[in-house]
Formats: C-alpha cells, sequence, structure tokens
C-alpha cells in the first residue's frame, strides 16, 4: 500500500513538473500559432495540477503548512466524520433490518453440521472431548450421591411385594423340584451320619442306657433283663444303624411310595403356605427388620469410587473415541438431519437467537467503531485515511494536470481560430 502511494505520488509530482517544465519552454520560443497552444495548454495543465495538489493537500494538512481558512478539513472535523461514519454503519450500511435479511437468507444449520462433520474428526477436538469427559466424571461427588442412591436401594427393596414374589417362589420350588432335591440332599447327610462307627457306638449306647432306664415290674422287668443279655452296646448299635440305613435307602428311591407320599405332603404344605397370611406377615415383618438394620452406604462408595476409576481409565484409553463417541455422535448428527422439522426448529432456534443477539446489540457497533477510532490521535488517524485512498487522490492531481493540459489546448485553440 505505502509503495502503491509513493509510485501515485512521484507520478502526480512529475506531471507537474513536465507541466510546469512544458510551460517555461515555451516562452523563449518565436511567436506562432503553436506556440500559443502548446502554452496555453501547459499553462491550464500546471494551473490545474496546482489546483488538484491544493485541494488534496487541504483535505489532510494545511498546504505548504499556511492556516489558509477551510484546509485541513479531515483534522478540524474529525468528530464529525466519526459521527457520520457511524451514523452510516447504523443506519444505512449495517441497519438491523439488512443485517436480519441476510441472517435470514444464510443457512447456519447445513454450515454447523459441515463444521461439525469436519471438526469431530479433528485431533484437538477428541482430545478435549476426552478432557472434558473426564473431567465430568472426577468431578462427581460420590460421598454426596451415596446417601441418595442408598435410600432409593432402601425404598426399592422395601417396595417389593412379598404378596406377589412368595407364591412365584413357591411355584419355582415345585418346578425345579428344590423339594425333592432338598430331601434327597437330607438323606445323603443322614447316610453319611449313619455309617459312621462312632454313630454306630453312640446309638448302641443310648439304646442300652434307654433300656436300662425303663421302669417295669413282674414279668415285664424279668423280659427286659433277659433281652439285655443277650445284647449289648455294639449289636444294638448294628441293629439301629441297619434300620436307619435300610429307611434311607427306601426313602431314595424315586419309586418308593412313601417316598411319594412324603413329597406330596411337602408340596401341599408349600401350597398352603401361598395363603397363610401369618407367612406373609413374619415375612414382611422380616424385611422391614432387615432394612432398618442394613447400612450400605459405605460399600456404595467403595464402589462407586472403583467404577468411578474404572470410567476414568476407560475413557482414557485410545479406542474409546473412536468406537463409543465418534459413533454416537455420528449417529446423533445424522439422525438429526433426517428430520426435517427438528432442523427447521434448530434452523429458526439459530436465527432467533442471532437476531436478538443483533437486536440487544446493533448500538454496540457505532460505540465499538469510535472506541476504536478515539484510540488513534489525529495524526494517526490522517495517515491511515491517507495510506488507504491516497493513491486515487494522488490520480486526481495527476488527471488534473492531464485533463487541463487538454482543456487549455481546446480553449487556446478555439480563441486562435475566432
Amino acid at each position: 500500500m505505502l509503495k502503491q502511494k509513493s509510485k501515485s505520488q512521484h507520478l502526480a509530482a512529475i506531471s507537474l513538473i513536465v507541466m510546469a517544465a512544458g510551460f517555461l519552454a515555451t516562452i523563449p520560443l518565436p511567436l506562432s500559432v503553436w506556440r500559443t497552444i502548446l502554452q496555453g495548454g501547459f499553462e491550464a495543465g500546471l494551473v490545474g495540477g496546482l489546483a488538484d495538489w491544493f485541494a488534496v493537500t487541504a483535505l489532510f494538512r494545511h498546504p505548504m503548512g499556511l492556516p489558509i481558512p477551510h484546509t485541513a478539513i479531515l483534522p478540524k472535523n474529525r468528530e464529525k466524520i466519526i459521527a457520520k461514519i457511524i451514523s452510516m454503519l447504523e443506519q444505512d450500511w449495517l441497519t438491523k433490518e439488512s443485517i436480519r435479511e441476510k441472517i435470514a437468507a444464510f443457512q447456519f444449520s447445513e454450515k454447523l453440521f459441515t463444521i461439525v462433520n469436519k471438526e469431530i474428526h479433528a485431533q484437538p477436538v477428541k482430545k478435549n472431548i476426552i478432557t472434558l469427559i473426564q473431567h465430568f466424571i472426577k468431578k462427581i461427588e460420590i460421598k454426596m450421591i451415596a446417601p441418595t442412591i442408598e435410600k432409593e436401594l432402601k425404598a426399592f427393596v422395601e417396595n417389593i411385594d412379598i404378596n406377589y414374589y412368595f407364591p412365584l417362589l413357591v411355584d419355582q420350588i415345585t418346578i425345579r423340584k428344590y423339594d425333592e432335591k432338598t430331601l434327597d440332599f437330607i438323606l445323603k447327610e443322614i447316610d453319611d451320619w449313619a455309617k459312621k462307627e462312632s454313630t454306630k457306638n453312640q446309638l448302641g449306647g443310648m439304646a442300652v442306657e434307654m433300656i436300662e432306664n425303663i421302669k417295669a415290674d413282674g414279668i415285664m422287668q424279668f423280659a427286659l433283663r433277659s433281652f439285655s443279655n443277650l445284647v449289648n452296646e455294639e449289636k444294638l448299635g448294628n441293629i439301629i444303624q441297619s434300620l436307619i440305613l435300610k429307611g434311607v435307602d427306601n426313602y431314595r428311591d424315586p419309586l418308593n411310595q412313601n417316598r411319594k407320599t412324603l413329597l406330596i405332603h411337602i408340596d401341599t404344605k408349600l401350597q398352603t403356605m401361598k395363603s397363610n397370611e401369618k407367612i406373609y406377615e413374619e415375612l414382611n415383618r422380616f424385611k422391614l427388620q432387615i432394612i432398618e438394620k442394613w447400612k450400605p452406604e459405605e460399600k456404595i462408595i467403595e464402589l462407586l469410587t472403583e467404577f468411578q476409576q474404572k470410567a476414568h481409565d476407560f475413557v482414557e484409553e485410545p479406542s474409546f473415541y473412536d468406537e463409543y463417541i465418534l459413533p454416537l455422535i455420528t449417529k446423533s448428527l445424522n439422525e438429526l438431519k433426517e428430520n426435517s422439522d427438528k432442523m427447521m426448529q434448530l434452523e429458526t432456534w439459530i436465527k432467533k437467537q442471532i437476531s436478538s443477539f443483533v437486536d440487544r446489540n446493533h448500538s454496540k457497533i457505532g460505540r465499538l467503531v469510535r472506541e476504536n477510532l478515539d484510540k488513534l490521535d489525529t495524526k494517526t488517524l490522517i495517515h491511515m485515511i491517507e495510506t488507504n485512498v491516497g493513491k486515487d487522490l494522488q490520480w486526481i492531481r495527476v488527471n488534473g494536470a492531464v485533463c487541463g493540459f487538454l482543456i487549455g489546448l481546446v480553449l487556446v485553440g478555439i480563441k486562435a481560430l475566432f
């Protein structure tokens, strides 16, 4: 810009020098028509160039430093010029209506989606999103939310309907044959216990003791003594042990009638329990007692703290963004773009927000321009204006000299003819 201004200044000066030199060069020439015409052309060009130099210079400063009236127009009228610039900006160039028209014609949502689709693949955006997610994870106050979780958990357990779940539990016992499995487990434990040598001795000793403690008279007493002389502790233990093992084997047989009868009895009792109100009352009391004594807050804090750290570490994995966040954002954007109603709502909302912002801050445009111009002293402001428009103004000087020369030729030529 400075080079262009310098070239145009030199050209304007050269044109003025040429006119002056031409005028001076024609003075000593012999009097003739051509001398008169050329001298008149150079004279008019010199006057036009000087007049335009004076006019252009008077815009920015006093010509030759002389305080001639109506010169240095821009420095003297700084405030008026700034006020006019601001007025033109607010009322003519950047009016609210013109800005609203531009806003209405622009498709913000399409541009927004284009930018987002491009930026979500950029490494800085990826890093910032991951950092933001980790920040939110770490900001979660576990000790603050643990009591709420405990309260909700207890409320959930308390609201469990025993009347609904207990019959289902009883039915599952029958369907899954837990009654038979329980019976078989008990029989196995009895069988293992009865087969022990210590069990046999213990049973024999108990039987002998019981016989000896039986009180009887006459023949019954004689019979008991005779029986006790025939058997001892070992024999009685073997007899009782054999009876128990045989009974266990019988009840283990699926076809055994006693087993079937026992299982039917168990099932009947189970079905009866489904309509026993006392059982439901007892279960509800038991549930409330458990809830009252249950203090899970510490465990909840421990689990949530562990989960928080795992979530933080998981987010930091290189594949997390590409496998989870990026597909989620892309899917959400595609769904939004395919929904014309939502797109229209988004576009309307964006334009409404921008229009509201313009309405609230339109007056600040002029204020901003004034603040920026006020930061500049008059000399700097004039220099900026002259630097930016000086080239065209210097061409005014050149054109003034050339046009003056041509007009001078024409006028002197006409004068010579008449």
